[in-house]
């Protein structure tokens, strides 16, 4: 038997999908989720802050639930803690370089 999670998706309804399966959203669903508005989400794809995906170039950008959390991140270091727009690919780069390390400390320890 499958196990199925439930995600809702507010623009159209109750969405079952198989466990294990991501989430992807719309650039507008996202930017409703986010409280982001959808132009600023995409200059933050052309910066390289997400990594929002495209099945071809001309494709329209999806984002799941690992690029939300990314999102509400980013967010609270410009709004909150007054990060500019300049320093926060610098960021987002060192926060991915850090988490990939962790993932080798853990390798390395077994965990």
């Amino acid at each position: 038997m499958t196990n199925f999670i439930l995600y809702v998706n507010p623009e159209v309804a109750i969405i079952c999908l198989p466990a294990g399966t991501p989430a992807l959203y719309s650039l507008e669903t996202a930017s409703h989720l986010s409280g982001v508005h959808p132009e600023m989400l995409q200059y933050y794809c052309e910066l390289g802050l997400l990594g929002a995906r495209r099945t071809g170039p001309d494709a329209p950008l999806t984002f799941d639930d690992n690029s939300l959390y990314e999102i509400r991140r980013i967010e609270h270091c410009r709004r909150d803690l007054g990060v500019s727009l300049q320093a926060l690919p610098l960021l987002c780069d060192l926060w991915r370089e850090i988490e990939q390390l962790q993932a080798e400390l853990r390798f390395h320890r077994g965990a």
